[in-house]
């Protein structure tokens, strides 16, 4: 075994003490017939406390605007760092990023698995602790935590070729994907729970370095290996646990 294994095991318990459980609300806003359709939407199966209707208080973890811009509510929620989804017929709003915009249009009912991949997306590190309370917003949140544990170790593992250092750092950051997923599907995330999917990160990435040390003898540069591995490895890491926690 390799003998940085065992450091990266020991980093990766340690940064579970770092994983938030579950917290955090969702403000739902704007047009008054449409804001509780959506929040109904959003609730579903889980906390009705963790989706508030038509006010801010408690500071949300992000905000879902419907219909026209109340300019006066959005300037203060991005002035509190409260991340805004709109809902609009229209191509943008003022105070919300245009990426963050969800077309709504005429005729088809309220674009509900938009907006939750949208909130998906503005929660970021948040979204396991709300996606705990509202199983609507799970599946949204762990396909966007596996997206970018995916990019992240493309990049650190690209970076890491000359060093050889890669292993810690990829094991970590799948150690902390198992975690923010076991939160977000409800589960703790102690060490004592989730030991099997712990192991098992262990073990793919010294099967992903070996595989690794197998390709290079490709007409290919090195750290294009190492990235497109560590990117492979962690999207299918992603995706089994995601059949795991479901």
């Amino acid at each position: 075994m390799n003998a940085k294994a065992p450091l990266a095991a020991m980093r990766a318990l340690r940064q579970l003490r770092h994983i938030p459980g579950p917290g955090g609300t969702i403000a739902v806003g704007g047009a008054r017939e449409l804001v509780p359709l959506l929040a109904r939407e959003l609730r579903a199966g889980g906390e009705a406390a963790a989706v508030t209707e038509n006010r801010a208080d408690g500071h949300p973890v992000a905000l879902v605007w419907i219909g026209k811009a109340d300019e006066t509510t959005l300037r203060a929620a991005t002035r509190n760092g409260i991340p805004v989804v709109a809902v609009t017929e229209g191509d943008s709003l003022p105070y919300v990023l245009d990426t963050n915009i969800v077309r709504a249009l005429p005729g088809h009912g309220l674009p509900v698995q938009e907006v939750l991949e949208a909130l998906a997306r503005v929660l970021g590190d948040r979204g396991p602790g709300v996606a705990a309370r509202l199983p609507a917003l799970r599946p949204a949140v762990v396909a966007e935590l596996s997206r970018r544990a995916a990019r992240r170790n493309a990049l650190i593992g690209a970076a890491a070729f000359l060093k050889g250092a890669d292993l810690p750092a990829l094991t970590l950051n799948q150690a902390v994907l198992v975690t923010r997923m076991a939160v977000a599907s409800g589960r703790r995330p102690e060490p004592a729970e989730i030991w099997p999917e712990l192991a098992g990160v262990l073990a793919a990435g010294l099967a992903a370095r070996e595989l690794s040390r197998l390709l290079r003898r490709l007409p290919v540069a090195g750290f294009v290996v190492d990235g497109a591995v560590a990117f492979a490895g962690t999207a299918a890491l992603g995706s089994l646990l995601r059949r795991r926690f479901r």
